[in-house]
């Protein structure tokens, strides 16, 4: 039986519309029910925010800091595999962050990325299919990053020596100097996007097929397909071929002013019957790509967390038909169902299934037991 990881105790300030929440939550989780703009979302983007240590919106921490308040504050207490864990993160409207682990500042905000597993499940997910390769860039990032120290890593070395790359591009640019300053920064692009490209595409590989099978469980009728897309050659000498078009395209760069070739230029493309699913998905196909995406991301945690991560409903069924409504339940309750917290706008709402958590409701970024 896999263990699970849940939220014993949760107190929210000043985050996002939320000015004070205290919340006791049971093991199998909670219901919270409110209008749209009452702070449902704004609650479980807290609750995710403990894991990423950013929103998941990918909005400023400045950003999230209440109306006239100075900072935002989350404090959760964890019972996980590893025993309890008392974790709070805050941060101000200056953008500084400050980490805490059993009420000890962390030296490293990075000490604790991902010690509350969770998975966030909501409506605005579509953006995953029907928006641009960045935002499936994102995806991969967080769900390898959360889940591989190598990763994680790999992912800080190459984000800092492209920004270094792309301000040695502007350099030499704007004061006509050679390229030898761009060039140092290529070593360890290619060393760390190497690691990058590798890990994606085994991830890629590991999950296809599953991929395929969750879209046509959900409901679709045709085939759902999942590839890693990259313009590097698909052999073991990744690094040498990063090297290579670096090379290649730095006299382009230098016109552009930025990096044209690498990771951060990949896709992971997604088709519907070998076209992309992104032009010609309905909303209903999209959000079934979307959803099985996140089924992924659940997976992964599970298998190399070795726990039932947390799991984020927000208004998870809207926009689908009841058919698929029911489908994705299925298939959240067959991989088995560890914590949950559930927000909806209204009680008919709640699936059969989770009516018997504690209810809650939610109004003007206040949480109320009761119905």
């Amino acid at each position: 039986m896999i263990p699970l990881t849940q939220v014993a105790a949760l107190a929210v300030r000043d985050f996002r519309n939320l000015e004070r929440v205290d919340v006791t939550l049971p093991a199998e989780g909670i219901a919270v029910v409110g209008e749209n703009g009452q702070g449902k979302t704004s609650l479980l983007e807290a609750i995710a925010y403990v894991e990423q240590l950013r929103s998941v919106r990918g909005a400023r921490d400045r950003d999230l800091v209440r109306f006239d308040a100075p900072a935002f504050h989350v404090h959760a207490e964890v019972h996980g595999p590893e025993g309890a864990r008392r974790l709070g993160v805050g941060a101000d409207r200056a953008g500084r962050k400050r980490v805490t682990r059993d009420g000890v500042e962390l030296p490293r905000i990075t000490d604790a990325l991902g010690a509350l597993p969770s998975v966030l499940v909501a409506p605005r997910d579509v953006a995953l299919v029907a928006d641009g390769p960045a935002e499936r860039r994102r995806f991969l990032d967080i769900a390898l990053a959360l889940t591989s120290a190598r990763y994680l890593h790999a992912l800080r070395q190459y984000r800092a020596a492209l920004d270094r790359r792309n301000a040695a591009l502007r350099d030499a640019a704007r004061h006509r100097r050679g390229t030898a300053a761009v060039a140092a920064w290529e070593p360890a692009l290619a060393e760390h996007g190497a690691v990058l490209v590798s890990e994606r595409r085994a991830w890629v590989e590991e999950h296809r097929a599953e991929f395929t099978r969750l879209a046509h469980a959900i409901g679709e009728g045709g085939v759902a397909a999942m590839a890693y897309a990259t313009a590097l050659a698909d052999d073991a000498a990744v690094e040498d071929a990063l090297r290579a078009a670096l090379d290649r395209t730095r006299e382009h760069d230098l016109r552009r002013g930025s990096t044209h070739a690498g990771p951060h230029r990949d896709d992971l493309a997604l088709t519907l019957d070998g076209r992309d699913l992104r032009v010609v998905g309905s909303a209903g196909q999209q959000r079934t790509g979307a959803i099985a995406l996140r089924l992924l991301e659940a997976a992964t945690l599970r298998a190399r967390r070795e726990t039932l991560p947390v799991l984020l409903l927000d208004d998870p069924f809207a926009e689908l038909d009841n058919r698929r409504a029911a489908r994705v339940l299925d298939l959240l309750l067959e991989a088995g169902v560890g914590q949950v917290v559930l927000c909806v706008p209204r009680p008919e709402e709640i699936p059969e299934r989770f009516t018997r958590l504690a209810r809650y409701r939610i109004a003007d970024g206040a949480l109320a037991e009761g119905s």
